[in-house]
């Protein structure tokens, strides 16, 4: 536990850090001495829960102002016009230790690319890094409490570098407040999550918040300078003195020249500040060009002198790993079948990995995909669409259709792609779907199969069965 400094949130709100034993917003973790944030959340209302904590042991509420000390009983009662923000700072000071140098990854695809090959070329510069996110289990963006502790923890064992995935999620409900980012990056803007956020407007200004109000003066922004956001996030940064990193085809600080498909490679041309670089990319796809650009970035914000960093940085990029379910190439034992998994989810990811897979096709370009249930509507038809423009033979079938009749989430992809070009086919089961794909590709056939990546369940109403697209896969081939 952290004393109580008088310039800290703890010291506005009159909280005794010294006193806390510990801080939590779920009342069942609730012990002695502890503060328990009382928030109102989606599902859980959490002031609902402010007697049960109070009869565990809590020593301070932390609540809205609708809260008041007869709620509360013999606990402190702290209310706030922002408690989730307040609650997210007092976390962060009540563990406080983090390491020295962190980045921050937002935007609609590409956040667990980055930070996992901004981690890789940490690595190649021998320093002590590891990233968070999605491909780290849980969360992409872990609660306050949960993250805070694993920053002091990281920091405890000598980690020094962090990146980590900032979702619009975590955001907006302040999750990331408290944390002592260096650098901040943007990725891409399309649209997802817009049964959550509304709108895109609000969907944006969940993610500009990163740069808006958490990334501090002195710190560096790396910004995709071929995204639609680009203008609007490098004029905030512009207007707070924050430094910009620009990256992609547009992008002044590092740049895209050119790029070659090879294979399951690239060649690619590139010039990082000011410098022109010829690099063998062992990774495919345009969009993967783009996250290794901002991997960079992030990498290359915290020096003056590129020189000392650049050669090891270039050496790694050659032998850059792939990241799990991202574009993750599965053939069989004479290599006569080849299929990718990727976790595309989204209308722009899914065009983009259809793009990135074109000029590796010899043959026929088979997409498996669906859309999520208790999500987004809106972009079923959108999705739909883009499949049977772009890949040649089309198979719409089931992705976590949570509480939602799978049968209707495939009816509305396939209204949009009723007029497209491809072969189209509606296979219910995402085992049946995959096995079909299989049965009909010939040797220079591609197979996609998106939409869940690195997942490792199929999530339907009440229970998750166990299924790995990877898995699956490699078992079809065999049987093919």
């Amino acid at each position: 536990m952290s004393p109580t400094n008088a310039n800290s949130p703890s010291h506005d709100l009159g909280v005794d850090m010294s006193a806390l034993a510990g801080v939590t917003q779920d009342s069942r973790a609730v012990a002695k001495g502890y503060l328990f944030a009382a928030l109102k959340g989606e599902a859980v209302d959490g002031r609902d829960y402010i007697d049960d904590a109070v009869k565990r042991g809590a020593s301070v509420i932390l609540s809205d102002e609708s809260v008041s000390s007869k709620d509360a009983k013999t606990a402190q009662l702290i209310t706030s016009n922002n408690p989730r923000k307040d609650f997210a700072l007092i976390a962060s000071e009540f563990y406080g230790a983090q390491p020295e140098h962190i980045v921050a990854v937002t935007g609609t695809n590409g956040k667990s690319s980055v930070v996992h090959f901004a981690d890789q070329l940490w690595r190649a510069l021998d320093k002590s890094s590891t990233y968070i996110g999605t491909l780290s289990g849980g969360m992409t963006t872990p609660g306050p409490v949960s993250l805070h502790k694993l920053l002091a923890q990281m920091q405890g064992e000598g980690i020094t570098h962090v990146a980590m995935e900032s979702s619009s999620h975590g955001l907006s409900q302040y999750r990331m407040d408290g944390v002592n980012i260096n650098a901040a990056a943007f990725t891409s803007f399309s649209q997802d999550h817009l049964d959550y956020h509304t709108d895109m407007d609000s969907y944006l200004a969940a993610k500009a918040r990163l740069f808006t109000e958490i990334l501090p003066l002195g710190a560096a922004a790396v910004l995709n300078a071929d995204s639609i956001a680009f203008d609007e996030l490098n004029s905030v940064c512009k207007r707070r003195g924050i430094r910009v990193i620009s990256y992609g085809e547009k992008g002044v600080d590092l740049k895209l020249i050119s790029r070659t498909p090879k294979g399951a490679a690239q060649d690619v041309e590139l010039e990082i500040l000011g410098q022109e670089c010829s690099i063998k990319l062992p990774l495919v796809g345009r969009f993967q060009v783009m996250n290794i650009l901002c991997a960079l970035g992030c990498v290359l914000a915290q020096y003056t002198d590129i020189a000392e960093v650049l050669p090891a940085l270039t050496r790694a990029l050659e032998i850059m790993e792939g990241v799990p379910g991202r574009l993750q190439h599965v053939s069989n034992d004479n290599a006569t079948l080849h299929a990718y998994i990727d976790y595309a989810h989204t209308p722009d990811a899914l065009e983009n990995v259809l793009a990135a897979m074109r000029p590796h096709t010899k043959g026929r370009l088979f997409c498996v995909f669906g859309c999520g249930g208790d999500r987004d509507t809106s972009k079923r038809p959108l999705m739909g669409k883009l499949a049977a423009r772009l890949s040649d033979v089309a198979i719409v079938t089931d992705d976590n259709p949570r509480s939602e009749d799978p049968a209707m989430i495939r009816k509305l992809i396939l209204d949009g792609a009723k007029n497209g070009t491809s072969e189209l086919h509606d296979i219910a089961g995402r085992r049946e779907a995959i096995a079909f794909a299989i049965s009909k590709m010939n040797k220079d056939d591609v197979l996609l199969v998106a939409g869940k990546g690195h997942e490792q369940g199929q999530v339907f109403d009440g229970f998750t069965e166990p299924f790995d697209d990877v898995c699956e896969v490699l078992g079809a081939m065999r049987k093919a």
